[in-house]
């Protein structure tokens, strides 16, 4: 509830922030009237992700999985009807792209809330006749969950900060950033999948008193994740342009499409640069959070974007006039040294003697 209504809040507020950032106009217009959207729908997603949790914290991530794929299949069709204005659906553009994601949302919580809340969920688990408040349960739901939650906040703003900056260098190199973050999320997705994954498997073991077998897990997970990336590494550097081309428009003029091709070309390479680090970030930070270091990950998160990312980012481009490279070595450093930062309280196992129950 409070998700949600903060989020309602900071749509009211979406012309003055987007106006800070100082994107052109045309480009602000757009983008108030996608985040408003987005803004007044989060309640469900809020909703949904937490209903997730009675399946993802027994270990059955697969129901989750299957849901969000409904969601999803319900998303793409939609997207491409209400964006276009075909099958008898009006053309709504952008605005069409926001509330098709919103509907998917509303769709995948109507479906937990179907299978969470039935009669032998209540009886075994007490899903509807445990609704009371209990203080106790809430302390630690404050205690773990705060941290957590402005982690997650904190992984994401670092990457809206950066995309909102480089869209004042100009509409290209936004476009051409934005076009190489969408090939970049073949490797977070999965990565992302794999850390809920570990992060279940390890609070399990630790809530098992078994802290030798959630370390298993942790690196087991990370050799099976890192050998993914890999092929996703040696994807990027030789194959960039084919990937590139799938997200450009086919009457696109030849000067922009050799501009685009060449900075896109680069801008994966970086990805590759950076991929290894990520996916590593990713991988153990899942476990220390299913271990309950939640703390931890929150405050060197918040230092390492603040120091490494949002300082340097910033100064560099409307101070100095540093261009699109500068930003994304920015990132790329940012993630080397949370990566280090992580690993490093992985290695030492302070996080083994967290017990959470």
């Amino acid at each position: 509830m409070f998700g949600a209504f903060i989020m309602a809040l900071i749509g009211l507020f979406a012309v003055k922030l987007f106006a800070i950032i100082g994107h052109d106009p045309e480009i602000q217009r757009l983008e108030v009237i996608y985040f408003r959207i987005i803004c007044y729908g989060t309640g469900a997603s809020i909703l949904g992700t937490t209903l997730s949790c009675f399946y993802s914290g027994r270990g059955l991530t697969k129901n989750v999985m299957l849901v969000h794929m409904v969601g999803m299949l319900f998303n793409i069709p939609l997207d491409y009807a209400i964006i276009n204005g075909v099958w008898g659906f009006p053309e709504l553009g952008i605005q069409g792209a926001a509330i098709a994601t919103v509907m998917s949302w509303i769709l995948i919580l109507f479906i937990f809330i179907i299978l969470v809340f039935k009669k032998k969920y209540n009886e075994k688990f007490g899903v509807w006749k445990a609704r009371q408040f209990n203080p106790e349960l809430f302390m630690q739901l404050m205690k773990f969950g705060i941290p957590g939650g402005v982690q997650f906040f904190l992984d994401i703003l670092a990457f809206a900060f950066f995309i909102l900056i480089v869209g004042r260098l100009g509409k290209q190199e936004l476009a051409v950033t934005n076009l190489v973050m969408s090939i970049n999320s073949l490797s977070y997705m999965p990565m992302f999948g794999f850390s809920m994954g570990v992060s279940t498997m390890v609070g399990q073991a630790m809530g098992g008193r078994k802290p030798d077998s959630a370390v298993t897990a942790a690196n087991s997970t990370a050799h099976i994740a890192l050998s993914y990336v890999f092929v996703l590494i040696l994807l990027f550097v030789f194959f960039p342009t084919p990937l590139i081309k799938i997200f450009l428009p086919t009457d696109l003029a030849l000067a922009d499409l050799n501009n685009i091709l060449s900075m896109g070309t680069i801008l994966l390479r970086f990805v590759a640069a950076y991929l290894f680090f990520d996916s590593i970030n990713l991988i153990y930070m899942g476990v220390l959070k299913g271990a309950g270091d939640s703390r931890f990950i929150m405050w060197s998160m918040g230092l390492a974007a603040v120091f490494f990312l949002f300082i340097p980012v910033w100064v560099g481009v409307t101070k100095f006039g540093m261009g699109l490279y500068y930003s994304w070595t920015c990132i790329t450093i940012y993630l080397f040294m949370l990566c280090l930062i992580i690993f490093t309280r992985f290695y030492k196992g302070k996080w083994k003697t967290i017990r959470m129950i």
